[in-house]
């Protein structure tokens, strides 16, 4: 089986690795054109396209979806795992046999752009990966394969994507043997639930929600867009934290317990873990603490 991949983070890599090594032929890999990147905004190719020119893979960066006319005729199949483009629906019939997703979540639920921060900021123990045929409604395709894990407690959104990355390579390969056996994907069943993409300003850190809130906030949020408050006027990250709610401040205002530092929330506090303050790299809760003189009372935003 001819197959292209269509993707464009690095979330893509651990099934572009187990396709390389398959029984199946991997023709084409398909990734957005270069975005500038970094301090400089220098045009950078993603990493799905590094990897593709490292391991001598035929790459396409089309600036539009009628560009991929001509191109994927040819194959298969092609999966699709966080491409980040719309493809309209007769682009999915070219291929032989259409389009594959790897989706990170149990669809029906969390369907869009945020599916494994959605279920972070929720608070969701358990989640999983879904491979499915696309169609032109936003993930709601008819699905070949599934997979689920429990979510640790202490899992940030890039630690979650790491281990639904991992498991998403089985599911392709069960998802690829039904195609190949000519079995029919099942029409997907349950209450549906949408997962929209994270904007920056929703990031910000509301101290008068329950602690619990704002921990899974962090969660999702971290790395990016990065959950943030403001110290001093200036952007300020948290990127861990803990529920502590045994000890009760006024919302937002910060406190210091030996060397743990608490800030007031809706019901309690949190302690901080890690933080990023502005034009700085990231460092402990109380590293920052001794750099900044903290002596307690001092309010965020």
């Amino acid at each position: 089986m001819h197959i292209g991949v269509a993707a464009t983070p690095d979330v893509a890599i651990p099934t572009l690795d187990w396709l390389l090594q398959s029984e199946y032929s991997l023709d084409l890999v398909i990734t957005q054109p270069d975005r500038p990147a970094g301090r400089g905004r220098t045009l950078t190719q993603s990493v799905v396209g590094d990897w593709a020119v490292a391991n001598e893979i035929s790459l396409f960066k089309p600036n539009s979806p009628a560009e991929l006319i001509g191109k994927i005729e040819n194959l298969d199949l092609i999966l699709t795992i966080g491409y980040g483009v719309l493809l309209p629906e007769h682009i999915l019939h070219l291929p032989k046999y259409g389009f594959l997703n790897l989706h990170f979540s149990l669809l029906p639920a969390y369907r869009g752009a945020a599916p494994a921060q959605r279920a972070l900021q929720n608070g969701e123990l358990k989640t999983g990966v879904t491979v499915f045929q696309l169609d032109k409604g936003m993930d709601t395709g008819p699905i070949y394969s599934q997979a689920t894990i429990e979510i640790k407690s202490s899992w940030r959104s890039f630690e979650l994507l790491h281990e639904l990355a991992n498991i998403g390579a089985q599911s392709v390969s069960e998802a690829l043997q039904l195609v190949k056996q000519g079995q029919a994907p099942t029409i997907q069943n349950g209450t549906a639930s949408i997962a929209p993409k994270i904007t920056k300003a929703e990031a910000k850190i509301d101290f008068t929600q329950s602690s619990e809130q704002i921990v899974n906030a962090i969660r999702a949020f971290t790395y990016e867009p990065g959950a943030w408050t403001t110290w001093k006027g200036e952007p300020f990250k948290i990127t861990s934290a803990r529920a502590a709610n045994a000890h009760i401040f006024p919302v937002g205002t910060l406190a210091m317990i030996e060397a743990s530092v608490l800030v007031g929330t809706g019901d309690g506090s949190i302690e901080i873990l890690s933080v990023i303050p502005s034009g700085k790299k990231e460092m402990t809760a109380s590293e920052w603490a001794r750099g900044a003189r903290l002596s307690g009372g001092e309010i965020f935003g």
